[in-house]
């Protein structure tokens, strides 16, 4: 089931980075920009993390939380976040709680063989806890700038 412009961002808890548990609902209140990746310490993943951290001062400026997401443990994302200094919140979802309700889980193939990963996605919430807009399929390259110049018109 596939998340329409304007639904609300899904109340679903999961651990997160700095031993928390965070309730998506406690972003309610703020903008937030929620970026799903597939595995954390590659290279794509790390190029996406390097270039939301660099654009990270100007995300605040304009009131937006980021936060990354992927099916990798708490210990992954604490080792992986300390290692490339990430400012911001990683989630882990291994039971693919927030990954199903927002439909990034994508059959993939490499090498010959078939699975369920997930699809790089972004989603910027409002204020209001509702969506305003999506980036499916994302390519690495200029998307955490592109997601910035959504988050500074909203």
């Amino acid at each position: 089931m596939s998340i329409a412009i304007g639904k609300s961002l899904p109340a679903i808890k999961l651990a997160a980075t700095g031993g928390r548990e965070v309730d998506l609902k406690s972003y309610k209140g703020k903008p937030l920009a929620l970026y799903f990746y597939p595995k954390d310490n590659t290279s794509g993943c790390t190029l996406e993390g390097q270039d939301f951290s660099a654009l990270y001062p100007e995300f605040q400026r304009t009131g937006v939380e980021i936060v990354g997401v992927s099916r990798d443990s708490v210990r992954s994302h604490e080792n992986f976040r300390s290692k490339y200094g990430f400012p911001f919140t990683l989630l882990s979802d291994p039971d693919e709680l927030l990954c199903n309700a927002l439909d990034v889980m994508k059959e993939k193939s490499m090498y010959g063989r078939t699975y369920m990963g997930v699809d790089r996605s972004t989603f910027l919430f409002g204020a209001d806890g509702k969506l305003k807009r999506q980036w499916r399929g994302v390519k690495v390259k200029g998307h955490a700038a592109e997601v910035l110049e959504a988050a500074q018109s909203l």
